[in-house]
């Protein structure tokens, strides 16, 4: 614990260095001689830091002050550096799109993951804020939002300009809402701006050529991790980004199901992947290998990461599959495109790929009502893709 007379004794050094205060905060002494209060901390799984002012402007009480609120809108879920920049722009204008957007994000941004909610903020901070951050959001019209959004569209970022013109109209919505708006511009802006080209991932969906795939993994010579990836992507179609980070603890042996918790989920909700006899054999042969750490495929640097986003993709290629002709996303559209085509009922295969579902009250009865047919149908695509891997020309039927 520092005191004011221990930080008026410390003096400068060549190289800058803390002074430890507790819980976090820290006063920085550089070797100018200033002293600036620092507070580190942690959210959305990412280190972040935030600065207090200077000592002596700021005393030792008022930063502890400073250190105990921000601890207090940590466990509220609020990130202490966003909600700073909110009150900086609330200062220089109440009604500002800027302090709107900034009250909006810190809102809801704790219900996103934390990748999405930092591509939302930059895509702000980068592209809207410099023109109309600094504009009361009742007077912004939709020509002067639509040169915003060309400028945009003029540097080749088509898909860029259309999710900054959604992320606007989620601010100007919250703020008709909020009482200081009247309406939503953006939707006078329908049809102002190109259209994006739809993009598929790439997929293999020919049976045939599946069975190929999934006996060329089979062989795939890297490391054991990998390859049990590789053969469980297939089976269990849910994201890259979940299968990497499957962790052990999310394995339930005696319903063979696989829980994935909300904070993972693209959706944030909750998601059961009922296991199949193959998919268990895969697990129980890696778990001699993994299973005393936290993740079912660790980094191989270290066993407190998961593996990287590429490892799966970069398997792919050194296997031969091009990015025109497979994907890590692409084992979900090619279960997708076949349990279709099989007949499986179309609500039980869209739960199972944990897609958005609009109602609340119809995802609810679904998961429900569903969840019997999910599991005979994960295990007869395990089946199924066991059939293809054998003879590889079975037909969908």
């Amino acid at each position: 614990m520092l005191t004011d007379a221990s930080i008026k004794n410390a003096k400068p050094k060549e190289k800058a260095y803390k002074l430890t205060d507790g819980e976090g905060m820290f006063l920085l002494l550089n070797p100018n001689g200033s002293r600036w209060w620092r507070f580190n901390y942690r959210i959305g799984g990412k280190h972040k830091q935030i600065s207090f002012g200077v000592y002596p402007e700021v005393t030792l009480k008022e930063a502890r002050e400073k250190r105990d609120e921000a601890r207090k809108m940590l466990r509220d879920g609020i990130d202490p550096s966003q909600a700073k920049k909110a009150q900086k722009a609330s200062d220089s204008g109440a009604n500002s799109f800027e302090t709107i957007a900034r009250e909006w994000f810190a809102k809801f941004s704790p219900t996103w993951t934390p990748s999405h909610g930092d591509r939302i903020l930059r895509r702000l901070e980068r592209d809207i804020f410099p023109w109309i951050g600094k504009r009361p959001i009742s007077e912004i019209k939709a020509p002067e939002l639509l040169t915003v959004l060309r400028r945009i569209e003029e540097r080749g970022a088509v898909e860029t300009a259309h999710r900054a013109s959604q992320n606007c109209g989620q601010v100007f919505r919250y703020a008709v809402a909020t009482g200081r708006a009247e309406r939503d511009p953006t939707g006078d802006l329908k049809g102002s701006i190109p259209p994006t080209k739809q993009k598929h991932h790439a997929s293999i969906i020919d049976p045939r050529e599946i069975g190929a795939l999934l006996r060329a993994i089979d062989a795939y010579e890297g490391g054991l991790i990998v390859r049990c990836a590789l053969r469980l992507a297939p089976l269990v179609f849910v994201r890259p980004g979940e299968l990497r980070t499957a962790q052990w603890s999310e394995i339930n042996w005696d319903k063979s199901e696989w829980v994935i918790p909300a904070e993972r989920m693209k959706m944030r909700e909750k998601h059961i992947v009922p296991l199949s006899r193959q998919s268990l054999e895969i697990l129980r042969e890696l778990q001699p290998l993994t299973g005393d750490g936290k993740y079912l495929f660790p980094s191989p640097r270290t066993s407190d990461r998961p593996m990287s986003d590429n490892a799966i993709l970069s398997a792919l290629r050194r296997m031969g599959y091009t990015g025109d002709q497979m994907t890590g996303h692409g084992f979900r559209s090619m279960a997708s495109t076949l349990l279709n085509e099989q007949g499986w009922h179309r609500d039980a295969i869209e739960r199972q790929l944990a897609h958005a579902e609009r109602n609340k009250i119809r995802a609810a009865y679904n998961y429900a009502e569903h969840m019997p047919e999910r599991r005979r149908m994960m295990q007869s695509w395990a089946d199924y893709l066991g059939e293809l891997k054998r003879a590889g020309n079975f037909s969908c039927s």
